[in-house]
């Protein structure tokens, strides 16, 4: 009896490499769809005029954009993620004035790394508190000042962002706000972690605490 025996493992294989990519991609399209849905609909609502609301908008998702680049992944690079410190200062760079002033904005954190599903939430939540800033807090002022550092205790991160310089602290009756509202979704759904508020009369004084692991992913 004869027959033909074919080899089809590679080709199986390949099929199946196809089949997790498309289906990866529609995962990754599905996320951006819904964070850029619901970043509109909170910009919509807090926004005052329709060119506030393009600017702000704008600006949330650039801030989401100059995330990704730092943590997509790369061929030939063997760790993909980005670095603490790099991430923050990249996303805070626009915040920062530029001749005289230039240099207000700090950041001192331990070298760790991010990954890009954290670097995504963090960079919606730096963007939040950095918006407030420019409205209502130190950067809203020539002289203000913002630090931000961070510690590592066991498989905790903690962040402070310290407000210097800027107009006198008013502590909201309640953080109500679509803003508030995000940050604190996006720390403890997505990071596991929490958020407290100091409206100290030196300036804000905000405390993230995150876990590790969850912004390493």
């Amino acid at each position: 009896m004869f027959g033909v025996f074919l080899d089809v493992t590679g080709r199986k294989q390949a099929e199946e490499a196809n089949e997790l990519l498309a289906g990866e991609m529609s995962h990754r399209v599905k996320n951006l769809l819904s964070i850029a849905t619901a970043l509109t609909t909170i910009t919509s609502r807090s926004a005052k005029s329709t060119e506030e609301m393009a600017h702000e908008l704008t600006s949330r998702l650039a801030a989401l954009g100059r995330a990704h680049d730092l943590v997509r992944p790369v061929p030939g690079r063997e760790e993909n993620g980005a670095l603490l410190g790099d991430l923050l200062t990249i996303l805070l760079a626009p915040y920062d004035d530029v001749g005289a002033f230039s240099g207000r904005v700090r950041v001192s954190v331990p070298r760790m790394s991010v990954g890009e599903v954290g670097a995504t939430t963090l960079a919606m939540i730096v963007h939040e508190l950095a918006t407030n800033s420019m409205k209502y807090g130190a950067l809203s002022a020539a002289t203000g000042t913002l630090d931000v550092s961070s510690t590592i205790e066991e498989n905790e991160v903690i962040v402070v962002w310290t407000e210097r310089g800027g107009p006198p602290v008013v502590a909201p009756g309640e953080l109500a706000g679509f803003g508030s509202k995000l940050l604190r979704r996006s720390i403890t759904s997505q990071l596991n972690g929490s958020v407290h508020h100091n409206w100290s009369d030196e300036g804000a004084i905000i405390t993230l605490r995150m876990d590790k692991d969850r912004l390493s992913i």
